[in-house]
């Protein structure tokens, strides 16, 4: 297994987890709150996915796809108190952004070379682009773990 593998792998199963969790979840169920303060499903789901269009650009020289219009803004730290459904994208389109973004991470982590894995990006906590690549499953992994809170207030079961 190489670098690339490792990073693959990552980010595998963070879509695999993830996408566990979110399976049987409802548009409703995507605003609840694991607790009081913390962001709901719904504004955590745009947020990563903006995140992985920002950090994916870095690395791949701007060859993201666009997000849909007004996104970043619907996704933004100043929307993530807002509790108002209309004010967000529904499941469906948000997997379907998701799932735009990830072809693209994907194939950046292909066409990259081993060496260029190892370029600085200047950022303290993913200081390689290899690094920015890899968060693209850890980050996804460290939200959801807040998302099976919300599953067991819902009464569903662990899936893991």
């Amino acid at each position: 297994m190489n670098a690339k593998d490792i990073i693959r792998a990552t980010i595998n199963m963070g879509h695999f987890i993830c996408n566990g969790y979110l399976a049987d979840l409802s548009d409703a169920d995507l605003m609840l709150r694991a607790a009081p303060g913390v962001n709901h499903i719904n504004w955590q789901l745009g947020h990563l996915i903006a995140a992985e269009h920002h950090y994916g650009n870095m690395v791949s020289g701007g060859k993201m796809p666009p997000l849909p219009a007004g996104f970043a803004e619907k996704y933004g730290k100043d929307a993530a108190a807002n509790d108002d459904p209309a004010a967000f994208c529904t499941k469906e389109e948000l997997l379907r952004v998701a799932a735009e973004q990830r072809a693209v991470t994907l194939a950046t982590l292909e066409a990259i070379s081993d060496a260029d894995l190892d370029n600085q990006t200047g950022i303290p906590y993913c200081p390689t682009q290899g690094e920015q690549l890899a968060m693209q499953g850890t980050h996804w992994l460290m939200h959801c773990g807040q998302w099976a809170v919300v599953r067991r207030q819902l009464g569903k079961p662990p899936l893991f």
